[in-house]
């Protein structure tokens, strides 16, 4: 992978976080207004029919759906939808910021996970930054105190859902190319919001309707340019940068939805990070030996 590649890559991953982290901005301001099943159903819409643009793009769609494990890809489209369910939910219940915060360990949780489930093997030193991450969502969540709260596990839940996500998606890779998991990601996804947020319809005004095609916008080219990311440049290389969305979202929390930064939120995401970023590199490290 040359250098120049992987400048783009990193510039791309940058590019992807921000615009995710306008879809939480949207996705919170149109949550606060309206049920978060029919946002999220509407938002499902136009990713299905974005997956499905994508793998007529691949040859046959006959032959792009064909898979060996649908039970596993309609659970883990199925899960991915109740993880951004959950997500929104926690946006409106604990804040943007904070929600964000808290789950930012989701890839501690994969490497957790990795081991009992896909039988790889994690070392002492990433179980150590696991350990260490998850102080730093105590320090986040602050349990001992009395502003405590039981919304603060909505994003925790939500992180451990996309976690379990991420590990049947490495499961199903070895079988399945990722235009095939991709499509089912995006339709059973959006069959599955569809069963259960019709029945949650609102009516929602004009100036709402212009905010939701933006929320579905920022979707579709959110994947977009995180497909062409990792089209030019290797996962592990750019990764790291995927944790500028904190910043993103900070920015947006505080400027657009009048949110603060306490500090106990600060120094925990800092402890999050800096976990998660060790443990990336010591399985980068492990599979360079193994390779």
């Amino acid at each position: 992978m040359s250098e120049n590649n992987t400048r783009l890559g990193i510039w791309l991953m940058m590019a992807t976080t921000f615009v995710f982290a306008v879809q939480d901005g949207l996705s919170r301001h149109l949550a606060g207004e309206y049920n978060v099943l029919m946002i999220v159903m509407i938002r499902y819409w136009f990713f299905a029919a974005f997956v499905i643009t994508i793998a007529r793009r691949q040859g046959p769609l006959r032959k792009v759906v064909a898979t060996q494990q649908p039970m596993v890809q309609i659970f883990r489209g199925v899960l991915l939808a109740a993880e951004i369910c959950t997500m929104v939910l926690a946006f409106t219940w604990l804040g943007l910021i904070e929600s964000h915060a808290v789950f930012t360990c989701y890839p501690l949780l994969v490497a957790a996970l990795s081991g009992p489930v896909l039988g790889e093997f994690v070392g002492w030193r990433r179980w150590a930054a696991i350990g260490v991450g998850f102080i730093g969502v105590l320090i986040i969540l602050q349990p001992g105190s009395g502003v405590f709260s039981l919304a603060a596990l909505v994003p925790l839940a939500a992180a451990m859902m996309f976690a379990l996500y991420g590990i049947l998606t490495r499961f199903v890779a070895r079988k399945d190319s990722p235009a095939t998991s991709f499509f089912w990601t995006g339709v059973a996804g959006a069959v599955a919001m569809t069963a259960v947020g019709i029945w949650f319809w609102e009516p929602m005004v004009a100036r709402d309707w212009g905010w939701m095609a933006a929320l579905c916008v920022s979707g579709v080219l959110g994947h977009w340019l995180l497909i062409k990311c990792y089209a030019v440049a290797e996962a592990s290389a750019v990764q790291p940068f995927a944790y500028l969305q904190l910043v993103f979202v900070s920015v947006i929390g505080v400027m657009w939805l009048g949110e603060t930064l306490r500090t106990n939120v600060m120094i925990g995401t800092a402890v999050v990070v800096s976990a998660g970023l060790f443990a990336l590199w010591r399985e980068r490290r492990a599979a360079r030996i193994a390779g």
